[in-house]
């Protein structure tokens, strides 16, 4: 999946989330998470990869992905599994994409895990707007002016300006769709997706149609209850993009606008619209916390294959049913994908198991997934960009290391590929990406993945203890396979 950055330097990744406590008596309820107490992270495996070379997926449990081995595997993309972090769009436990509907009991041997984020880098800005009740001031006629409140001019008589949150919301909410999504064995789960043009093509993530992708059913339900049934128009796996269409689509459509996530900056205020836990149409504010955040995910299925991305962090309210929904600014543009979330390592709602949050939610930015979309709009299959050597998924603050052995006995570094014309070699570490930070492989590859094949960027890595410089053109692989 992808982020983006608050200046040049990016910190270490923090460590593994601690495993919860028991709970103390119901007497003594335990305190919430401290807001300004990072998430952690487990640590990842070593395999190799570079954004297409990598080792299989490992079969992690139900709620722990497993560490890669030491063994190269195949080379089909995308890479494996990221450790457990935060979850995204799923329960936290290996349960649903998406909020289950109606909610089920859970079945043992589900089909599909809840999404687990592996960030790599995190921090966390409080914010958030809040809402108002309108009234009016009537002025008291007697010697003392006094100032009384006159309950006979409330009502009907609020105006609501088009730039306060109920405006931007008023003029978004029509355009954002709830889907749901079946698989052919009769399990889904429900996601958000937005207009993305008046054809009727709608925007979401890749995982909250998943399910539906080989013989299963998608349908689309606007606010105002017209439901219609879609079709995956195409899926980006390492993006987490898809791009759905309305079958019989209506003519009135109105695209949601994009606007620019490369101008957003930290404490911008942000507007997130989706259907948390199955409840459509929810509106919820807060910032943007941050930029440039590196995180990886996956489904934690033993076929899983992770996402990558460089995302924006937002401290508005993102639960399971907000993926696929878009992430506004203060003026009702779309600024980006909401997809996931640092959360508690099990908590519950309403019964449901699933993880909620923390103020800690990432969105793909907008610039690339528009990209992205028009790409499968038009061709049905992602383009990414690639570097054509294989870099190590360990996780450490030191880079991304070019691995010495490649994938399943391939070069580390593609004959006559980019890395090899730019005169990389296996054992460099590649310590930036252009003015990025670059402190592991999975934080590499989602900043190459916010390019386009064809872009020009400047790596800075180290050999024999010295740094050095080279720019590359970057190469590019069509597919997820």
């Amino acid at each position: 999946m992808s982020t983006e950055n608050e200046g040049t330097a990016v910190p270490p990744a923090p460590s593994a989330p601690p495993v919860p406590v028991e709970s103390p008596a119901a007497s003594e309820p335990p305190p919430p998470p401290h807001p300004d107490q990072p998430p952690s992270q487990a640590p990842a495996g070593a395999e190799p990869h570079d954004g297409f070379r990598s080792p299989p997926a490992s079969a992690p449990g139900s709620h722990q992905a497993a560490s890669p081995g030491p063994s190269a595997p195949d080379a089909s993309w995308p890479p494996p599994p990221p450790p457990v972090g935060p979850s995204y769009g799923g329960d936290g436990s290996g349960g649903g994409w998406g909020s289950s509907y109606p909610p089920p009991a859970p079945k043992s041997g589900r089909g599909r895990g809840g999404v687990v984020a592996a960030i790599l880098i995190a921090a966390l800005v409080a914010g958030g707007l809040g809402g108002g009740l309108g009234y009016t001031l009537a002025k008291n006629n007697d010697e003392s002016g006094s100032t009384t409140v006159s309950a006979s001019d409330t009502g009907g008589s609020v105006k609501r300006d088009a730039g306060t949150v109920a405006g931007v919301a008023a003029r978004a909410l029509p355009s954002t769709v709830t889907i749901q999504a079946e698989g052919s064995n009769g399990e889904g789960g429900t996601g958000t997706g937005f207009v993305f043009d008046k054809q009727g093509h709608i925007v979401t993530n890749n995982h909250v149609v998943a399910e539906a992708v080989d013989g299963g059913k998608l349908s689309a339900t606007f606010p105002d209850g017209k439901r219609y049934d879609a079709q995956v128009v195409g899926h980006a796996q390492g993006y987490d993009v898809a791009v759905i269409k309305l079958e019989n689509a209506p003519s009135d459509l109105n695209p949601l606008p994009l606007g620019d996530s490369d101008k957003v900056a930290v404490g911008d205020s942000t507007i997130a619209i989706g259907a948390p836990f199955g409840l459509s149409n929810t509106v919820t504010t807060g910032i943007i916390s941050a930029k440039n955040r590196p995180v990886a995910s996956s489904d934690g299925s033993a076929s899983s294959k992770a996402s990558y991305m460089s995302a924006l962090q937002t401290d508005a309210s993102i639960n399971p049913g907000n993926s696929g929904g878009p992430l506004l600014d203060a003026q009702g543009n779309v600024i980006g994908i909401n997809s996931a979330i640092q959360s508690t390592s099990s908590g519950g709602f309403g019964g449901t198991g699933q993880a909620g949050s923390i103020g800690l939610g990432f969105a793909i930015p907008i610039n690339q997934a528009e990209f992205v979309a028009k790409q499968l709009i038009e061709t049905g299959k992602p383009v990414y960009a690639r570097i054509g050597a294989s870099v190590s998924l360990e996780e450490t603050a030191n880079g991304a290391k070019i691995t010495e052995q490649g994938v399943s006995g391939s070069e580390p570094v593609e004959p006559g590929g980019p890395a090899a014309a730019a005169g990389l070699k296996p054992g460099d570490v590649i310590t930036k990406l252009d003015d990025t930070v670059i402190d592991s492989g999975p934080t590499l590859i989602g900043e190459i993945w916010t390019h386009k094949p064809g872009d020009k960027v400047t790596l800075t890595y180290e050999r024999g203890g010295k740094q050095h410089t080279t720019d590359l053109t970057l190469g590019s692989k069509t597919g997820d396979d």
